[in-house]
């Protein structure tokens, strides 16, 4: 569906402006992107206005998706199925309120996955030379560790889903 859509609208814009220098597979790529965010936001917003959860939604899509620009992480096959997934998971984790000592405690087991697996899967969708990762990982560590002092369910919650999606068979 999102594929779909985002090669009707490159392939518009193409006809629309010839002399455009993207490719239709650039274009299209780049909407797809666009698209999955925009579809992910609206869906999740949306869920969570109905169930009273925006702040803990936000604040998880927010965090999820800092921390996965820096990690990277698995990716589904479509656009449809990661729209889908996150946006379950982002709205049905926003009733999750953790302890003080889980929070800690799921940050701490975030730290050291992003220790163990990060950056994953980058390589393909990132311009970062790898001679950067370290510096990626270091980043993402120090973001994480923020929560040991804040200790906020939510940042637990996304920090350890996202770390979670580091992990390579």
């Amino acid at each position: 569906m999102i594929e779909t859509l985002a090669l009707r609208m490159a392939t518009h814009i193409k006809s629309t402006i010839p002399d455009h220098p993207a490719s239709v597979a650039v274009l299209k790529h780049s909407l797809s992107i666009v698209l999955n965010v925009a579809f992910i936001v609206c869906l999740t917003m949306g869920a969570a206005l109905l169930t009273g959860k925006v702040k803990e939604a936000s604040l998880m899509l927010v965090m999820f998706a800092i921390l996965r620009q820096i990690t990277g992480g698995i990716h589904l096959k479509t656009g449809i199925g990661c729209v889908l997934v996150t946006s379950i998971v982002c709205t049905a984790l926003s009733f999750f309120t953790l302890s003080y000592k889980l929070s800690i405690g799921a940050t701490i087991l975030s730290i050291i996955l992003i220790l163990i697996y990060a950056p994953s899967g980058i390589e393909k969708q990132s311009r970062i030379p790898k001679r950067y990762y370290p510096l990626l990982k270091t980043i993402a560590v120090l973001l994480v560790g923020t929560n040991l002092v804040f200790a906020s369910s939510i940042l637990a919650i996304s920090f350890l889903i996202q770390s979670i999606t580091l992990i390579r068979r």
